[in-house]
């Protein structure tokens, strides 16, 4: 059934047993058909190519067949990069972690004869595994660039599986093909689109990456109701994936704002400024008053701020909002405290301490001490459950 066309070909199977075991034993499935799936399907032929950032920062291409070890590991594959409006780098595409795909589809509990639609195309490796695992004609996919779609598709097609693709935002699913037992999207979307509520059945399940902000969010798995709604908690672990994008080639366009200190105020405060990205709880709470379009990153002292991901040693982190507002925080403190720069019309380093606040009060729960309800008018987080008194809202798109 696999045909390849690489010297590497008939070494890949050991790697894909290992990889298989190794997700096992980490609980990431008990499904012994998804274990099949993972031994089967050679990620290698999905991903032929991927790029791995250097310790300079730069980005280097590398050849699968090089360093199956490396394939065939539980690890994030970066398969496409593009440049931001604002001069840096971001992915664009890649394979996810095969931990997490294995996990997210075990979440869904598929029964035999199961319609999927995958949200997210990429490579087409997650299509193949549900593919190996339901059968062709249950697995639909959609992806907004046509060219992954198309390499997607002769790929799967080489190794004799033949999903139903489709190109198109995937924002509004594939209604031609509906409805379906369960849609998963390996994309993450400031809220839920109601074409997939209208799109899968009664009891039918959603699982997506939640992020109202930039970072701030995590998977949640939704079961629609009679009632037209759905509602779920979210995952005990958290996951993040790439914005969901409406146009082909989309990029963050991204912005800057002016961050005078001579016309800031200036105060200490005792919170890690790392805080956002060492308790994502707190940067999601934050994220309902910090509004959606939230920019940040970390200041080095020769280039100002730059992306999060520099391994440059930073002086200080920064956020800012496209009304103007802006936060730096050192990262050096004396006796705990760290200096704190504020400007705009909104003070956001207090509202990311505000937030910091209720998780604590709230007894730094984890994600699964939270859910979600939606309707066609609003998104409702809740903490423990649904009627509970804790809850904030998000409009629905």
């Amino acid at each position: 059934m696999i045909t390849t066309n690489t010297p590497a070909d008939a070494e890949w199977e050991p790697h894909a047993q290992r990889l298989a075991d190794e997700l096992a034993a980490a609980g990431k499935f008990t499904d012994p058909r998804l274990a099949e799936a993972v031994r089967a399907v050679p990620r290698h032929a999905f991903v032929p190519t991927y790029h791995q950032q250097t310790p300079d920062g730069s980005w280097a291409q590398r050849t699968s067949v090089d360093d199956l070890a490396a394939v065939y590991s539980n690890t994030v594959l970066i398969t496409s990069l593009a440049r931001t409006a604002t001069g840096g780098t971001t992915v664009l595409s890649s394979s996810t972690q095969p931990g997490l795909m294995t996990r997210m589809i075990e979440a869904l509990n598929l029964a035999d004869g199961a319609r999927v639609l995958e949200v997210g195309t990429g490579t087409g490796y997650n299509a193949a595994l549900l593919a190996h695992r339901l059968g062709d004609e249950q697995v639909c996919s959609v992806d907004v660039e046509a060219d992954l779609v198309e390499l997607a598709r002769q790929r799967l097609a080489e190794l004799g599986y033949h999903p139903t693709l489709g190109v198109g935002d995937g924002a509004a699913g594939l209604p031609e093909h509906a409805p379906f037992d369960a849609i998963i999207a390996t994309c993450a979307v400031p809220a839920i689109p109601w074409a997939w509520i209208e799109q899968v059945r009664p009891g039918g399940v959603i699982l997506t990456d939640l992020k109202p902000a930039p970072g701030a969010g995590s998977l949640v798995r939704l079961t629609r109701t009679a009632e037209d709604r759905a509602e779920g908690r979210f995952d005990p672990t958290y996951a993040a994936f790439m914005d969901l994008r409406h146009t082909a080639g989309d990029n963050p366009a991204g912005f800057q704002v002016e961050r005078d200190h001579g016309q800031a105020e200036h105060r200490t405060t005792s919170l890690d400024p790392n805080t956002p990205w060492t308790s994502l709880l707190v940067w999601f709470l934050a994220s309902f008053d910090l509004g959606p379009g939230i920019s940040y990153g970390y200041t080095l002292p020769e280039s100002g701020a730059v992306p999060v991901r520099s391994d440059t040693a930073p002086t200080a982190c920064w956020m800012a909002t496209p009304d103007g507002s802006w936060a730096e925080i050192a990262l050096a403190s004396d006796n705990g405290q760290h200096e704190v720069a504020e400007g705009g019309l909104r003070r956001l380093w207090q509202l990311v301490e505000n937030a910091h606040d209720t998780w604590t009060e709230l007894g730094q729960p984890g994600w699964n001490r939270f859910g979600l309800t939606v309707t066609r008018e609003m998104h409702t987080v809740w903490f423990d459950h649904p009627d509970g008194k804790r809850a904030w809202h998000i409009a629905s798109h």
